[in-house]
């Protein structure tokens, strides 16, 4: 569907729950990715019940607008997209720069967010020097750097969608699809956000951690200083996935999801 969020038109891929009985979920995609990366996820959350928003931010996918530059800025729009569809309160689930998005989103704006998933997260969440110099000078190349470490090797080798279906290339797919210059954008977003402990322990609400064992994108050692601010957290970790978990292992995420909403 379109909705017109903070005077731009906004692409937001969205499921109708099975019956009524469970939360909107709004899931939040990461750097130079859009709402195709949920694809796996929507169905079986919209299965158990739940109703499912998955935005393009600005500038992403087919939503009009700049590419917002700060992740604070991108939290307030998460709070317009909520008041452009008449939603008062909602479950936020992001993954890696959008679970820095959900985290800011939460503790800026606690009456809106009832519960709070956070996938592939740390925070600080530093980008190297090589991967922000490859966005700006060859986004190509730094798009297929990000694929290679996003993905465990045994998936690259193996992993598919069907026969003949790469399944890495499908995350390479929508970073190679982003407008230019989104890529650099986004990396600076994660790597200048500087207060997600701050954040992470001003929180209250019950909030989920996806952990995927073998992410060498945010690894599992950095999410402890996130899991340490928390007050009301739950860890799942996935063995055997990398960084692009809803890919490699969409029904562990959707299990693990389901599990926590309820």
């Amino acid at each position: 569907m379109e909705l017109n969020v903070a005077g731009h038109r906004c692409h937001v891929a969205n499921t109708a729950p099975a019956a009524k009985t469970g939360k909107t979920v709004v899931l939040i995609h990461g750097a130079a990715n859009d709402c195709d990366v949920w694809q796996k996820i929507t169905g079986g959350l919209s299965a158990a019940g739940h109703a499912v928003l998955a935005p393009d931010l600005p500038g992403h996918g087919l939503s009009r607008g700049e590419p917002l530059q700060r992740i604070e800025a991108l939290a307030d729009w998460i709070i317009d997209l909520l008041d452009a569809a008449g939603i008062r309160n909602a479950v936020l689930a992001g993954h890696s720069m959008g679970a820095l998005i959900a985290l800011e989103a939460a503790a800026r704006h606690p009456e809106r967010v009832s519960r709070l998933a956070l996938l592939g997260a740390s925070t600080p969440m530093p980008v190297s020097v090589d991967l922000l110099s490859a966005a700006q000078r060859n986004p190509d190349s730094a798009c297929r750097m990000i694929m290679t470490y996003s993905h465990t090797p045994q998936f690259q080798l193996t992993g598919s969608g069907g026969h003949g279906v790469w399944g890495p290339g499908a995350s390479l797919a929508i970073m190679r699809r982003s407008p230019p210059g989104v890529l650099a954008i986004d990396l600076n977003n994660c790597h200048r956000y500087a207060h997600g402990l701050q954040a992470a322990a001003a929180l209250s609400c019950p909030t989920l951690l996806v952990v995927a064992r073998r992410d060498r994108m945010t690894p599992a050692r950095n999410a402890q200083a996130l899991q340490a601010a928390l007050h009301n957290v739950t860890r799942v970790e996935i063995a055997d996935c990398g960084h692009a978990m809803m890919n490699e292992q969409p029904a562990r995420i959707i299990e693990a999801l389901s599990g926590f909403l309820g």
